[in-house]
């Protein structure tokens, strides 16, 4: 199976449109949030339905020195995922997600509703949900697509992995609001095929002189 998209080439920077954070003069900025466009082929026989997961494996695993200016985040913290996009049940017949089909205009404070979506598909929860728990003007459920914002002050570049999965059943087993961690589990028995789109991104002035 081919994964491919006209929104930047595989392994490139990501553009900040299809970011949640941008540079801004004073520091990080809120962006437009736009979800990327993504076509796929090769389809193996025998598939039902289509799962896609976006994550981010260089995320912080401790948040001490996320985003303080006198400090920087060591490329030597162990990392952990977080979520940006969970979406399952998409059609066989389906070929292309648009730019901007799923996401546009910036972060929806609470966010976005689900786990109901376009093409009979269902979002689950990504992980800023967790982020913005404790904060009472953003907490909510954010189902669907939220781009990056990664710390301004990391050491690492971080890599976003676009997978997508062709599945040999038409509707995967995960009720409710699930989790991208949920959905890896459950459809792991029925993955016929899979194929990956990379883009980095980063805030860390040092890597955007």
């Amino acid at each position: 199976m081919k994964l491919t998209s006209t929104s930047w080439k595989n392994g490139d920077r990501i553009p900040s449109r299809y970011a949640a954070g941008k540079p801004g003069p004073g520091g990080p900025t809120m962006s437009d949030n736009v979800n990327p466009q993504f076509a796929w082929s090769e389809v193996p026989a025998g598939t039902q339905s289509f799962a896609l997961i976006c994550h981010d494996g260089d995320v912080p695993s401790r948040g001490d020195d996320v985003n303080k200016t006198d400090r920087e985040v060591p490329g030597d913290l162990p990392r952990t995922d977080f979520f940006h996009w969970v979406l399952t049940d998409l059609p066989a017949s389906l070929r292309e997600i648009k730019e901007g089909e799923f996401s546009s205009g910036g972060l929806t404070p609470k966010g976005k509703p689900g786990p109901a979506t376009l093409h009979g598909a269902r979002h689950g929860l990504n992980d800023y949900t967790g982020w913005f728990a404790g904060d009472p003007a953003m907490a909510g459920q954010y189902f669907g697509y939220d781009g990056c914002f990664p710390p301004f002050n990391d050491s690492l570049l971080h890599q976003y992995v676009f997978t997508l999965y062709a599945l040999s059943v038409p509707k995967v087993a995960v009720d409710g609001i699930f989790t991208g961690a949920q959905l890896r589990e459950a459809i792991a028995p029925h993955v016929l095929a899979r194929a990956s789109h990379v883009g980095i991104y980063t805030l860390n002035n040092k890597f955007l002189a």
